[in-house]
């Protein structure tokens, strides 16, 4: 779904954000996913909530997940996106669960402006990438 290591995109500084900035219905460059970020206590965490192939197959499993009992849940309200601690300038610490690979990595967000931001996956660094994703408004 998310194809995490795929495309690189220019990482801006980070700047200073309200703690809620990140909070909302982002566009991934991949599928023209949907992930939708909440607050869960005093962290993030963020759920797939469309992309093209889900508006063709809304039961889309998750089958390529590395763990065989995994691979019959659905994508659609996956959570893929957890773990993050709010630091100056963005989200640090966190997971990013990629549907296209069924792996987990480690993962950074920052805000670039109101309506963008950079999400940062790591296998380990510096073997990083990282997408720009689109507010959904």
């Amino acid at each position: 779904m998310l194809a995490l290591l795929m495309g690189l995109a220019v990482a801006a500084a980070p700047a200073l954000q309200p703690a809620d900035a990140v909070v909302g219905r982002w566009k991934t460059p991949v599928h023209n996913g949907i992930v939708e970020i909440t607050r869960c206590g005093a962290s993030i965490c963020g759920k797939i909530v469309g992309s093209d192939k889900l508006r063709t197959n809304p039961n889309l499993p998750d089958s390529n997940n590395g763990n065989a009992s995994l691979r019959t849940r659905k994508l659609m309200g996956l959570q893929i996106l957890s773990g993050f601690s709010q630091q100056s300038g963005g989200w640090y610490g966190g997971k990013i669960y990629n549907a296209e690979d069924g792996k987990t990595y480690s993962a950074e967000i920052t805000m670039t402006g109101n309506d963008q931001l950079n999400l940062r996956g790591c296998v380990f660094k510096p073997f990083c990438r990282t997408q720009t994703w689109t507010r959904v408004r």
